[in-house]
């Protein structure tokens, strides 16, 4: 659920961002606290389906497209983690890293 949230507020952020939206904006145009949309996006809080649905009015962005984004990156990191599970943990050694020991 972490990752969700996270992902969620990356994708929020990036779509405020490329619209040139500061926070205080987007909070007006909302009707949502500064403070609750910047929880959102640093994915600290949940955001309902009601308040995702006017911060995208307020961006005049599709929700679609943001549950969309969410969704690719949400496969891309578990993409990342069959990555790292598959990734077995010792290297195998060098054929010229020999250690003798004295007997």
């Amino acid at each position: 659920m972490v990752l969700f949230r996270r992902l969620l507020g990356d994708v929020l952020r990036s779509a405020r961002m490329q619209r040139g939206m500061t926070l205080r904006e987007l909070s007006a145009d909302a009707r949502v606290s500064l403070g609750y949309i910047s929880e959102i996006e640093r994915g600290q809080k949940e955001a309902s389906s009601e308040l995702l649905a006017s911060l995208c009015q307020a961006m005049d962005l599709p929700l679609s497209d943001v549950l969309r984004d969410v969704a690719d990156a949400v496969a891309l990191e578990e993409a990342a983690m069959e990555v790292v599970a598959s990734t077995p943990l010792t290297a195998a050694r060098p054929a010229g890293d020999v250690v003798a020991s004295a007997a």
